[in-house]
């Protein structure tokens, strides 16, 4: 039997290859020729695959676009305009991540695919059938993709033929109700012929399943329930050439139901494939359970193909095990100096969101002096797992709960990894400016909140010498499974007139992960607000909270915040971080304001590219712009 191979080989020749097809002779027609057989065929279907967007990149929206991380902007080498989204706001002429035409191009290729798979003669029933479906749920998610950046978007049903007239090229926008319904719909009819799970898993890992694909409806479900796309007034006047309204004006509360059913089908059969919440586990590292939940966070993320995740993206190129880990990680010696190039910066109100000790927001617990967050305190051996005992540091890096210590690193942390892989030999962190991981070198390699990333390297990665770096390669997990628990809590929740037990079931999975209590028996033993779970207003903040928290820096809390219909509040804020300048305690746990931002309703959706809207004049601009 013939070898398949590698998906991930095979999307690196596409993504290194233009054209995969330039090698078909000049008097042979190149589609008849790409699907003359069954090899060349499954080089389309790769080719299909191939347009995944870069999850885990600077040129990916959701990782760099909102509040999370900031970038300082480097006089001599920029090349970020992500942050720009944010520092200044978009534009019609040449607007940021303007992903309109790529994505339509992904969209065709699909379409062309579908068109003329029937033409492949050696290819068997069941692998036809499997390859249709995977094309129509990736032709499903490029829809997604767009519906989030952009609301209403022209539904691609078919390819137009070249010789399509003025009129049929010129599309309208979808309402965003049809967008969702038609996505629904290829997914649906996806289903019934893809695998359960991946049996092959050199050749086949990150093709599409049966899990994902649910995943997926069930995120597009609740994304459609959620206030930017259900009954949002805001868009009231985005009207068609045609009279048509592209956003429904009435608040529809069974859009939630249907989320709700859809997330719960997904973890059904995600459960059925044996997918489950990955408990990390290294016998030999002789960990004490303290540091094993402070590394955690990171080999959730990092443990590749771990059972947790439920569709990742493995490509073996530049920006998932390079610019990444290289980007997130504090210089711990003088040998880093040249191969480290942190500049992915947590902000303040990240290390603000995590939960106290007792998993309650620090401005709710009951015992933590969050009027005092930002004075000075010396650590105590009680919390030396966490902290350096004996280092001065701000009273917010103590006492706060596991992923806080195992997705940031602080001043007076530790950090395990980067060739100290034993718990009593971790890198002491230490950041004030003339410290090794503190300052600046030149005009590039720093931070400019004063925080750096752990949660999104491996702790095997590591360097020799001043030469090279040793990277421990993982998928970037685009869903994973406590992603579409704390789903269904929020659909199940604003389907209800209350929260009722399974609610709290799903969320409280999360957090026993995390270490922490159920929230029930954490709200009413410390927070200000004990009856604050019971009440539906009051459980969504709790979900929208532990949502923020999970899946931070992962790329998702930027396309929630929009959903939930916050964003001009949320990205309005200051971003603000640490005092990277002060040599001193005193002078360096100063909060300090980077960037003030402007963020109106216009700066939601994407803008449509001027040049497009004087091709196509039936195309109508978003609100704004």
């Amino acid at each position: 039997m013939r070898k398949y191979l590698s998906i991930i080989f095979i999307l690196f020749i596409v993504y290194a290859c233009d054209d995969f097809m330039d090698v078909v002779p000049d008097n042979i027609a190149t589609l008849d020729n790409a699907f003359s057989d069954k090899e060349r065929a499954e080089k389309y279907l790769f080719r299909c695959y191939a347009y995944i967007p870069p999850f885990g990149t600077s040129t990916e929206p959701g990782l760099v676009s909102g509040d999370e991380n900031w970038y300082h902007r480097d006089p001599n080498n920029y090349a970020q305009p992500g942050w720009d989204l944010m520092r200044h706001g978009n534009n019609v002429s040449t607007p940021i991540f303007d992903y309109w035409g790529g994505r339509y191009q992904a969209l065709r290729d699909c379409n062309i695919f579908l068109e003329n798979i029937d033409k492949v003669l050696d290819l068997d029933d069941y692998e036809k059938k499997r390859w249709i479906a995977e094309v129509k749920f990736l032709k499903a998610f490029q829809h997604f993709y767009l519906l989030q950046m952009y609301g209403p978007i022209s539904i691609v049903r078919e390819s137009l033929p070249v010789y399509a007239s003025s009129e049929e090229v010129a599309v309208f926008r979808d309402p965003v109700d049809d967008v969702v319904d038609y996505i629904v719909q290829l997914i649906d009819e996806a289903v019934p012929y893809l695998p359960l799970q991946i049996d092959n898993d050199v050749s086949e890992m990150g093709r599409i399943t049966q899990p994902i694909a649910l995943a997926i409806k069930a995120k597009v479900l609740v994304t459609a329930a959620s206030p930017l796309f259900n009954g949002n007034k805001n868009y009231s006047q985005l009207i068609d050439k045609r009279g048509i309204q592209l956003f429904n004006q009435t608040y529809d509360p069974q859009k939630w139901v249907k989320a709700a059913e859809a997330c719960k089908n997904a973890i059904d059969t995600c459960h059925l494939a044996g997918h489950e919440l990955y408990y990390f586990s290294n016998p030999s590292l002789n960990l004490t359970d303290s540091a094993a939940m402070v590394i955690q966070p990171s080999q959730i993320i990092t443990d590749k193909w771990n059972t947790e995740h439920l569709w990742g993206k493995s490509i073996g190129n530049y920006y998932h095990y390079y610019e990444i880990q290289r980007a997130t990680l504090p210089r711990l010696h003088p040998d880093h100096s040249t191969l480290q190039y942190p500049f992915f910066g947590p902000t303040l109100k990240m290390a603000e969101m995590f939960y106290s000790s007792n998993g309650v927001p620090i401005n709710e617990d009951l015992t933590y002096d969050y009027s005092g967050r930002y004075s000075l305190t010396t650590v105590t051996n009680e919390n030396r797992f966490y902290l350096q005992p004996g280092h001065v540091t701000a009273k917010l890096h103590v006492d706060r709960e596991p992923r806080f210590y195992g997705s940031l690193a602080v001043d007076g942390g530790w950090l395990f990894g980067l060739g100290r892989t034993k718990e009593s030999e971790q890198w002491p962190l230490k950041f004030l400016l003339g410290q090794m991981e503190g300052g600046r070198i030149g005009t590039e390699r720093y931070t400019i909140t004063g925080f750096y990333i752990k949660k999104l390297s491996h702790y095997m990665t590591t360097t020799v010498g001043t030469s090279s770096w040793v990277y421990r390669r993982y998928d970037w997990p685009i869903i994973r499974l406590a992603d579409l628990y704390l789903l269904y809590a929020e659909a199940l929740n604003e389907s209800l007139d209350a929260p009722n037990e399974m609610v709290y079931e799903y969320i409280d999975k999360v957090r026993q992960r995390a270490g922490l209590n159920g929230v029930a028996e954490s709200w009413s033993t410390y927070s200000s607000f004990p009856e604050k779970y019971k009440t539906k207003e009051g459980m969504r903040e709790i979900i929208q909270q532990e949502r923020s928290i999970e899946l931070m820096f992962e790329g998702h809390r930027f396309w929630d915040i929009r959903r939930w219909g916050l964003a001009v509040e949320t990205f309005s804020q200051p971003i603000q971080g640490w005092n990277i300048e002060g040599e001193k305690p005193g002078d360096f746990y100063q909060k300090v304001t980077i960037d003030n931002i402007k963020y109106s309703i216009r700066d939601v959706l994407w803008p449509l590219k001027e040049s497009d809207l004087l091709v196509n004049p039936n195309l109508v601009q978003n609100p704004g712009w």
